[in-house]
């Protein structure tokens, strides 16, 4: 019965909501892909489903009771979303709610003065010298930090899980810089820095099942299921953060990815080589101090690489908007107040019509001209950072502790997948991530 159900009740809908639209005269509505329930049938491959999708029709609607679901990866329908008409289109009360319990209210979930407040402290605190200086002597001590363990994990043949690893190295990154206390000195034992990142990958997860569970309100009232685990995970995450505020007020009271082609990884070697004039290295500290800005600014193959890897593996997988009144896209197609328009990094990074007919290929020559130099795209063409007003204000932060990263240790060392046959999958959360990790080998760089 419940096999019957999944079958004729998105087709059902389909047939209702296409009558309805039809009763509007003058107005033509983007193709339907299907309908909410299509989501939750293929939620765990659901950027796979929705990349196919993207596919057959560049822009097309999910059915749901309750509103239009759109996704685009038209790069005219992300500008216009993004920047154009950018008033029209923010988070809302439907986000805002799916969201809060997670992340608050904070600059990622809501809109109006609220939102150009926080973004207004946020940019001046990001555009600073002092930050930026700081962060590159955080990110060059941690990927030394990085690098010792990498060499412990080469010289005894283990295979490790470097997804884990550069997760947690981010996350010591980021505390250090932004709250400028040391992840190692919190943690009373590596479980609970471990009981921490699983409890945020977890509710990342549990917060994007709630788009696809229309219960999800009734789940959270009684608290059971999937809303009682979250509960759980978010006390977790509270209970952390407010340990590192407590020893931050304390201390001032008393003082996923870059390929793993062979020869990419001896490409960007030689190129930091050339850029570092290091022909060995014997000293990782020394090694990474050298990644400064001039230093970091040669290495135009190796920003080439990151920013490849992050259009086929974008950080968020789709970004979605509300929009606040009845409206019509650039390619002609109606949208309706209350309707959810989203755009999809990772299936625009695979779009042909985008890239060519090479677009799921991976291939960092594309950014560069003839010159070697890199080339930018139109962030409505490459929209891993977003566009418009709200263009995400850790670009350069991100993009500053990635070229470091990898510098030093594709610098020093060789990955292999330790399994290359074995498919990759991908777990269905707010932000990408590989399911079960990213397991390698980890070997020496000889001439390193």
């Amino acid at each position: 019965m419940s096999i019957v159900l999944a079958i004729i009740l998105p087709r059902l809908l389909i047939f209702i909501f296409s009558r309805k639209l039809q009763q509007k005269h003058g107005k033509k509505y983007h193709p339907i892909g299907g309908t909410i329930f299509n989501q939750l049938l293929n939620f765990n491959r659901l950027q796979h489903y929705m990349t196919d999708l993207a596919g057959k029709y560049k822009t097309y609607r999910l059915l749901s009771p309750f509103r239009n679901e759109i996704y685009t990866t038209d790069p005219a329908n992300v500008e216009y979303i993004l920047k154009t008409n950018f008033d029209n289109y923010g988070k809302g009360c439907y986000h805002n709610s799916i969201l809060k319990d997670l992340l608050g209210d904070g600059i990622l979930t809501v809109d109006g003065n609220k939102w150009r407040q926080q973004r207004k402290v946020s940019s001046y605190e990001f555009s600073t010298k002092i930050l930026r200086n700081y962060s590159s002597l955080v990110f060059q001590k941690n990927v030394a930090k990085l690098a010792h363990i990498l060499y412990e994990v080469a010289i005894s043949n283990q295979i490790m899980d470097i997804q884990d690893l550069f997760m947690k190295s981010t996350l010591d990154s980021i505390f250090k810089v932004v709250f400028g206390v040391e992840l190692d000195g919190m943690c009373a034992s590596s479980e609970e820095c471990n009981n921490f990142g699983k409890a945020f990958d977890d509710s990342s997860a549990l917060i994007l099942w709630r788009y696809v569970d229309i219960f999800w309100q009734m789940k959270r009232f009684l608290n059971i299921g999937s809303e009682a685990a979250l509960k759980k995970n978010i006390e977790v995450i509270d209970n952390f953060v407010y340990k590192l505020i407590h020893i931050k007020v304390q201390c001032m009271h008393d003082s996923e990815m870059i390929q793993l082609h062979t020869s990419l990884q001896d490409k960007v070697a030689q190129e930091v080589k050339e850029a570092t004039k290091m022909s060995e290295i014997d000293n990782f500290a020394e090694f990474a101090a050298s990644m400064n800005e001039e230093t970091l600014g040669k290495m135009q193959y190796l920003h080439a690489a990151i920013t490849e890897t992050i259009r086929l593996y974008p950080p968020l997988p789709v970004d979605a908007k509300i929009c606040f009144s009845d409206d019509t896209l650039p390619d002609g197609f109606s949208v309706r107040k209350g309707d959810m328009v989203a755009y999809q990094p990772y299936a625009m990074g695979r779009m042909r019509f985008i890239w060519g007919n090479d677009a799921e290929e991976f291939k960092p020559k594309r950014w560069l001209g003839e010159d070697g130099l890199f080339r930018q795209e139109i962030p409505f063409k490459f929209t891993a950072f977003q566009g418009g007003p709200r263009i995400c204000l850790g670009k350069e932060f991100a993009y500053r502790q990635m070229k470091i990263f990898s510098a030093v240790l594709l610098g020093c060392y060789v990955f292999k997948l330790s399994d290359d046959k074995k498919a990759v999958a991908y777990r269905t959360m707010l932000n990408h991530h590989i399911d079960g990790g990213l397991h390698v080998r980890v070997f020496w760089r000889h001439g390193s």
